[in-house]
C-alpha cells in the first residue's frame, strides 16, 4: 500500500527529471519515461490487488468458519435430537406393545423409501422413473437382503424381554464381529485393536450377565419355576438374535466396503435403495403388520388440540400412532445426521460423537422409563463405550500411517 501512496510523488519526480535533462542529456527519452510510468502503474495495481486478495482471503476464512460451525450445529442437532428422540418414541411403543417390531420396521423403511424416491425421481426414465444409479442393482442384492434381516432381527427382540439399555450396549459391541469377519476376509489388525476388542467383548458379556432380566425372580408367594425358566430362555434367545444380527451386519459392512472401493461412496443413493428394494420383503409379513397396527390403535387416545392448537376437541388419535409416526420421522433424521457426520468428520470423531449419543440415550431410557441397571451392567457399558473409542482411535492412527507411507 506504501507503493500505491507514493505513486504520485514518484511520477512528479520523473516529470521533473525529464524536463531538467531534456536539453543537456538525451539518455532519458520520452519512451523510457513512459516505460517507467507503466512499471509504476503496474506496481501500484499489483499492490492494490494483493491487498484485495488478502481481504478476500480473510473473508473466505471467516465464511468457512461460520459455515463449518453452522454445519456442525445442524449435524449435532440431527444426531442428538433425532437419535435420542427416536429411542424415546421406540421405548414408548414397545413398553405397551412389545410385539410391534415388524410394524415399526415397515413404517421406518416406507418413510425413507418415499423421501428417497422423491429425491431421485426422474420422469424421463420409465417405468420406475428413477435416475441411473452409480452402483449396479446386482451389487445391491446381497446388501439389501442382509440389511432387511438385520433390521427385522434388531426390532424383533423386544418380545424376548430385551430392554432398551441392553439393546444399546449390545449393539455397541459390533466392533467385535467386524474384527472377526475382517480376519476371515484377510485383514490384519494391530495388537492394540485386538486388545480393545477383547476388552469390549468382556464389557458386553459383563453387561449382559449382570442384567436383572437374566436373573428374574417371581415375586409371587408360590414361585412358578416354569414361568421363570421361560423368561430366562426368552432373554437368552433375544441375546442370540442380537448376536446373529451383529454377525450379519459385520458381513454386510465388508460387502459395502468392497462396493464403495469399486464404485465410490454415495451414501444417499445407498440409503434409498437399501430401504426401497427391501419393501417387497414385507409382503409375507402383511398380516402380522396389520394386526400390530390394530393393536396400537387400542392404546389411549389423545386429543389433537394438545399437538395442534385451535384444532377440534372432538378429533383424537391413539397415542401409539403418534409415537409410531414420530419414531419413523426421528429415525430418518438420525440417519441423515449420522451420514452427514461421516461425510464431514474423521472416523474417530464419528465414533466419539456416536458413543456420547448412545450414552445419552442410555441415561434417558433409565431416567424417563425407570429402567434399572445393576452396577455390573453399568460397568460393562462403560467398558464397551471406552473400548469402542480406543479401537477407533487406533484404527485412525493406522490409516494415517498407511497414507503417509504411500506418499513417501
Amino acid at each position: 500500500m506504501a507503493k500505491a501512496l507514493s505513486y504520485e510523488a514518484e511520477t512528479e519526480s520523473l516529470k521533473k527529471r525529464e524536463v531538467g535533462n531534456s536539453g543537456n542529456d538525451n539518455k532519458i527519452t520520452d519512451d523510457t519515461t513512459d516505460e517507467s510510468l507503466e512499471k509504476l502503474e503496474q506496481t501500484t495495481d499489483d499492490a492494490l490487488q494483493t491487498s484485495e486478495d488478502r481481504n478476500k482471503h480473510i473473508n473466505i476464512i471467516t465464511i468457512a468458519l461460520q459455515t463449518g460451525f453452522s454445519d456442525w450445529l445442524v449435524i449435532l442437532s440431527l444426531i442428538f435430537g433425532g437419535c435420542c428422540s427416536n429411542v424415546f418414541t421406540l421405548e414408548a411403543i414397545i413398553k405397551e406393545h412389545p410385539f410391534s417390531g415388524n410394524l415399526i420396521t415397515f413404517v421406518q423403511f416406507s418413510l425413507v423409501a418415499t423421501e428417497g424416491y422423491l429425491h431421485f425421481f426422474d420422469i424421463s426414465r420409465p417405468p420406475f422413473f428413477l435416475g441411473k444409479p452409480h452402483v449396479p442393482f446386482i451389487r445391491y442384492v446381497f446388501s439389501v437382503i442382509m440389511f432387511f434381516l438385520v433390521s427385522i432381527l434388531n426390532n424383533s427382540v423386544w418380545k424376548y424381554h430385551i430392554s432398551v439399555p441392553v439393546h444399546i450396549i449390545f449393539r455397541s459391541g459390533g466392533t467385535v464381529m467386524g474384527l472377526i469377519v475382517g480376519v476371515f476376509c484377510g485383514k490384519r489388525f494391530s495388537l492394540v485393536q485386538i486388545a480393545s476388542v477383547i476388552l469390549l467383548t468382556t464389557g458386553v458379556i459383563v453387561a449382559t450377565l449382570c442384567d436383572p432380566e437374566l436373573k428374574h425372580e417371581n415375586s409371587s408367594s408360590e414361585p412358578d419355576i416354569a414361568e421363570n425358566t421361560i423368561i430366562n430362555k426368552d432373554f437368552v434367545l433375544g441375546i442370540m438374535i442380537l448376536f446373529l444380527a451383529q454377525l450379519i451386519s459385520a458381513i454386510m459392512g465388508q460387502v459395502n466396503e468392497f462396493t464403495y472401493k469399486k464404485y465410490g461412496s454415495y451414501w444417499r443413493e445407498n440409503l434409498f435403495y437399501m430401504h426401497f428394494l427391501s419393501l417387497p420383503f414385507f409382503l409375507p409379513m402383511r398380516t402380522s403388520i396389520r394386526n400390530e397396527f390394530a393393536n396400537l390403535g387400542k392404546s389411549d387416545k389423545i386429543s389433537l388440540t394438545k399437538l395442534i392448537p385451535n384444532f377440534s376437541d372432538q378429533v383424537s388419535i391413539p397415542e401409539s400412532y403418534i409415537y409410531l409416526a414420530f419414531n419413523a420421522l426421528t429415525q430418518y433424521v438420525c440417519v441423515r445426521g449420522v451420514n452427514k457426520l461421516a461425510g464431514t468428520a474423521s472416523a474417530v470423531t464419528v465414533t466419539i460423537v456416536l458413543n456420547v449419543r448412545k450414552c445419552m440415550s442410555l441415561l434417558l431410557s433409565i431416567y424417563i422409563f425407570g429402567n434399572v441397571l445393576s452396577v455390573g451392567t453399568c460397568i460393562g457399558a462403560a467398558v464397551v463405550f471406552l473400548s469402542a473409542g480406543w479401537y477407533s482411535i487406533e484404527s485412525s492412527r493406522l490409516k494415517d500411517r498407511q497414507a503417509k507411507s504411500k506418499i513417501h
